[in-house]
């Protein structure tokens, strides 16, 4: 053979090779990796039995003994440690997913408004971003609740919205709670029909439009299909949905859910904070489109709700969705900032209390870093998915 590879060229520990030398140095990396991961191990082991601190996960069985202030599944003082971890896991869920809906409805509201031809409209919108980008998260957090809610009036002087609906003072604010009579099990089937063939709908829309080049008023008739059916099945189930409207008895309200007032200030904070930096990636994200793009458009006779939806937002969501990804990993991240007003998450409730009381740190750390590592990962794993299905594909 002529030629030899180039590993064993000049021998297996030819240091001149540069394949050679990468890989010995890659070996000695993990060797060293390994080596103090291995030492910090037995250094912690070694500490923790000379201290007689006990290890292991038998605690998640044990009685937590304290209560919570908000939980979404049963919870009380005699509920384990385990049931401690999901309800403030479920919290943290519950705050995250409100913020991520809401931050990215108001930052596509405030991106749009930075680029309406409406001078006042604009400055409105330049200046929300630049107050409230510019201001630490925590910070804004103690404002809703301490300047904001605090200061709200008392449940018999509550601000009522909607006929008698909805109230907001000091304590939270109530809205009605819907509750679940026989028949619901039916009315639930009919949604899933009526979503299942809006899908269909959906499909058969967009085989004509690629066909005929004629479009379907897909919305419309999607809301149509789900208004008619659900209005029909409600009446026809014998009104399976009832609301339980909140009332005034005495200094407090009977009825209703409640939304605490960490809740709502930690929300409002997360919303606005993460809404300004939404709103300049859709901006940057319309920006990026190439201005022949919408010429053409305007060519072809296109409404500007079709140039929108048919030319531009195609092409800038590839731009916008990566971005977009990381905000809704900071905003779950940042919801970890709730222990700083009393919300009961899981950094609150589990790595704080639950913590305090059994001296368990490695392992109670070691679950919550997971969960939050689990969380972007699914995050991540969805935004991925969605910017793939978004994606242009070049011919």
């Amino acid at each position: 053979m002529k030629h030899k590879s180039d590993l064993t060229q000049g021998g297996w520990l030819n240091l001149n090779n540069p394949r050679v030398r990468s890989v010995v140095y890659q070996i000695l990396i993990i060797l060293g990796v390994v080596w103090a991961v291995a030492t910090i191990a037995g250094n912690v082991v070694a500490n923790l039995e000379a201290r007689g601190i006990a290890t292991g996960f038998r605690f998640l069985g044990e009685r937590a003994g304290f209560g919570v202030s908000q939980a979404l599944i049963d919870y009380s003082s005699n509920s384990t440690y385990s049931r401690v971890f999901f309800v403030g896991l479920l919290n943290t869920l519950l705050v995250s997913a409100m913020g991520i809906v809401a931050a990215t409805f108001l930052g596509l509201f405030v991106g749009l408004g930075r680029l309406t031809p409406n001078w006042l409209v604009r400055k409105i919108c330049m200046v929300y971003i630049e107050i409230f980008r510019n201001v630490p998260v925590l910070l804004q957090i103690f404002f809703w609740y301490y300047a904001v809610l605090q200061t709200l009036p008392r449940p018999n002087q509550s601000i009522t919205l909607f006929g008698d609906l909805f109230f907001i003072n000091v304590r939270g604010a109530y809205a009605p709670r819907p509750v679940l009579e026989s028949g619901i099990g039916i009315l639930t089937t009919l949604l899933i029909l009526a979503i299942i063939a809006v899908i269909a709908l959906t499909i058969w829309a967009r085989r004509r439009k690629r066909d005929t080049g004629e479009e379907f008023p897909v919305f419309w008739a999607s809301l149509g299909i789900l208004v008619g059916t659900m209005t029909v099945g409600y009446i026809a189930t014998g009104q399976p949905l009832v609301f339980d409207i909140p009332e005034l008895r005495g200094f407090s309200f009977d009825g209703g859910m409640r939304l605490r007032p960490e809740l709502l200030a930690l929300w409002v904070a997360l919303t606005v904070y993460t809404s300004t930096f939404i709103a300049e990636i859709f901006r940057s994200g319309i920006q990026s489109v190439s201005h022949g793009q919408s010429e053409a458009a305007r060519a072809l006779s296109l409404t500007e709700r079709q140039r929108m939806k048919l030319v531009v937002l195609p092409q800038a969501l590839r731009v916008i969705v990566p971005p977009l990804t990381s905000q809704y990993l900071n905003l779950t991240k940042n919801s970890s900032l709730a222990v700083a007003i009393g919300y009961p998450d899981l950094v609150s409730v589990f790595q704080g209390t639950a913590l305090n009381q059994t001296g368990q740190a490695i392992e109670i750390v070691g679950m919550t870093m997971a969960v939050y590592l689990i969380i972007s990962l699914l995050v991540s794993a969805f935004m991925n998915w969605f910017n793939k299905r978004v994606a242009l594909v070049e011919r």
